[in-house]
């Protein structure tokens, strides 16, 4: 439009040639030329007409005669629709429609059209207002998109509303209800479902699992039907409960390229169906109730013990724990009195082997500490390259305590075993369970073997198991010479809360979760046993190509360690000979120690003292926790760094978020080689 505005003939236009266009004409003709919308101006007493190309395209036949032509002549067939709203813009008010509906003759013929568009008052170099600025686009098509839209949705609901079983339109993966019909709204008790969610509407339905059946349907795109499924109606929180017996179907609704995009819902109330089926079995009625009665009464029951037969296997684990945490304590208390002893007499030169001794015996008890720590913590899956031989072999001492000494106990580690990749943790915490369900078989003393072996299952075994891919496994093997398991306890032995024992010795979780760890390591769970001769159960852990984490010696302090700036460590522990050792260690590492026994004595310290570089604090402390002495100390000193010593879980604190910048946390017991490192690394930033 810019080259043709430029050769037109203007002599004849009420525009007048285009070198005597005022610069305010100009600068508007330039913006609208410029623009990806389209727009036109009408200027002057007989509103001179001009546009841009995305403008041309809606005059259809009438460009390009238009250019340069009167408003009113243009539009003439408009002029009684939008004159009046010339001459408000002309008067100096801007107005907006939205698809304002115009009869228009584009194309030699009359055609109902809608505009969507605005008038703006322009004004010249005075400040009067010497014409009117449009911006503006047709919503033709729009408009009757949505008229299709809404006539269609109208004879839908004319359909539903005259269904004779219930009907509902679910859109979205959130299944937001788009229309009911009065047989649902019946069935719901007319609870304002439209333009609400399923979990919001219906928190009753979703309790009994219908929003996971939805779920399902919109993930795969498989129809779910239902026979007589009971559908427990409480329309409100609290009130009361209506059965209703339900046959319906959820079937999926796909858009053009075949996706999933909505639910729709039909079927039929037939409780009275069933009422009539259960008059039918009113002889049965009576024995069924009482069935279903003990039925409730033993899940309650198993409900309720869940937790102490955690507390059982805890207990039982443990157990073998405390037995070793004497012998380790008799050694570490033991060299150290052989040690006192012979420093008293002057004997030093043989120190070496009972100090080895104490150390040795305590790197065991932290060892213990942390693997009932990874026993009784509750995490997610994380899968890690493992080699399961000197997993399992870790685990000796523990299990030999935690059977007894009625039961002969057995470890044929595999050679040349592949690596694996699993959670270390729940592979220890699946091997115990073993442990304890083979023990438990063998109240008379027998025999428990743990092998490890590597295994290929083939084609034709994956095809005769469910959910079993074929390929490389690392195989762990428990088995026992116990009571064994009928063919019917092995096909419920996995499922949840089934148990063989009596009421109080068996939750029925043990079997459940270890059969989830396998499927969710990629692997599988298999169980062979014979009533009386025992039981095996193998785990097949899929073969890791990589190389398993191997355990670093642990380090010793070196030179690096060593500062010679002098920085000043404020040591804040409760415990004395901690307290002493780290103040030790700190002043022959070159740094300039100061001592706190508690939270108090440590705020004491950090009000007073001129220059403190790094805060070193227990987080268990009496009168003010560590934290709580950390906060305080960044209030008066801002960007203090902090480093915190821990019993607890490595994991504890970092999980709710409680290391800020410039923070650290080390757990007990630790080197001091870790504890330097830490400072050295915290300091120097």
């Amino acid at each position: 439009m810019a080259a043709m505005i430029r050769t037109h003939d203007w002599s004849s236009s009420p525009l007048g040639p285009i070198e005597q266009w005022p610069q305010s004409l100009r600068s508007i003709v330039s913006l609208m030329l410029a623009s990806e919308f389209a727009m036109c101006v009408a200027w002057g007493p007989e509103l001179g007409f001009l546009y841009n190309d995305h403008y041309a395209r809606i005059l259809y036949d009438k460009h390009p005669a238009a250019l340069g032509g009167r408003l009113d002549v243009i539009w003439s067939e408009l002029w009684s629709d939008i004159g009046p709203l010339v001459d408000r813009a002309l008067a100096g008010k801007a107005s907006f429609f939205e698809n304002l509906p115009l009869v228009t003759n584009r194309k030699g013929y009359d055609e109902q059209t809608w505009f969507t568009f605005s008038y703006s008052p322009v004004r010249d170099e005075s400040g009067a207002v010497a014409g009117m600025f449009c911006s503006t686009y047709e919503s033709t098509e729009r408009v009757l998109i949505e008229r299709a839209l809404r006539d269609e949705r109208e004879r839908m609901g004319q359909m539903f509303a005259q269904a004779p079983t219930f009907m509902a339109m679910l859109r979205g993966p959130e299944h937001r209800f788009e229309l009911t019909n009065p047989g649902y709204d019946k069935l719901v008790g007319h609870r304002p479902v439209l333009g609400r969610t399923v979990a919001e509407a219906l928190p009753d339905a979703v309790e009994q699992g219908f929003l996971e059946l939805l779920d399902h349907v919109y993930a795969t795109g498989e129809p779910f039907t239902a026979s007589g499924m009971l559908y427990a109606v409480q329309a409100a929180p609290g009130g009361p409960v209506d059965d209703r017996y339900l046959d319906f179907v959820y079937q999926p609704i796909r858009d053009a390229n075949g996706a999933v995009v909505g639910i729709f819902v039909e079927g039929a109330d037939v409780t009275d169906r069933k009422m009539l089926e259960r008059d039918l079995q009113a002889l049965n009625a009576d024995l069924e109730q009482r069935v279903r009665d003990r039925t409730q009464e033993l899940v309650e029951a198993q409900e309720a013990l869940r937790q102490a037969q955690k507390m059982e296997a805890v207990g039982q684990l443990t157990g073998g724990i405390a037995h070793d945490f004497n012998n380790l304590l008799q050694g570490i208390t033991g060299s150290l009195e052989i040690v006192q002893r012979r420093v008293a007499q002057g004997r030093v030169g043989e120190l070496d082997r009972f100090i080895t001794g104490a150390t040795t015996a305590a790197n065991r008890a932290a060892s213990l500490t942390h693997r009932l720590l990874a026993f009784s913590r509750r995490q997610p899956l994380d899968p890690r390259p493992v080699k399961a031989n000197p997993l399992v072999a870790s685990l000796e001492d523990l299990l030999r305590r935690t059977i007894g000494e009625r039961i002969e106990f057995e470890m044929v580690l595999g050679a040349g075993l592949w690596t694996t990749l699993c959670d270390p943790n729940q592979l220890e915490n699946s091997l115990l369970n073993l442990v304890i369900n083979a023990r438990d078989a063998m109240p008379h003393g027998g025999k428990l073997t743990i092998e490890t072996c590597n295994a290929h299952l083939d084609d034709h075994f994956a095809a005769s198991q469910r959910d079993v891919r074929p390929g490389h496994y690392v195989c762990i093997c428990v088995s026992d010479t116990g009571s064994g398991m009928s063919a019917d306890t092995i096909s419920k032995a996995f499922e949840p809360f089934f148990t063989t024992k009596p009421i109080g010795q068996g939750t029925g979780l043990g079997l459940s979760m270890i059969y989830g760890f396998a499927r969710q390591s990629e692997g599988y769970a298999k169980i062979y046993s014979e009533v009386g001769q025992g039981t095996t159960v193998k785990l097949y852990l899929p073969r890791h190509y990589g190389e398993a984490e191997q355990d670093e010696p642990l380090p010793g302090l070196t030179q690096d360690h060593v500062t010679d700036a002098g920085e000043i460590v404020l040591v804040v522990e409760d415990d004395a000979v901690v307290r002493s050792l780290i103040v030790e260690v700190l002043g022959e590492l070159g740094y300039q120690a100061v001592e706190a026994h508690d939270g108090p004595t440590g705020l004491e310290r950090l009000r007073t003292m001129e220059r403190i570089d790094l805060l070193v604090t227990d987080i268990g402390l009496p009168g003010l926790n560590g934290r709580q002495v950390a906060d305080a100390g960044r209030a008066m000193r801002p960007g203090l760094r902090v480093l915190f010593m821990t019993g607890y879980a490595e994991n504890a604190a970092l999980a709710a978020g409680f290391l800020e910048p410039g923070m650290s946390m080390v757990t007990k017991p630790f080197a001091m080689e870790a504890l330097a490192t830490q400072i050295r690394t915290i300091i120097e930033g």
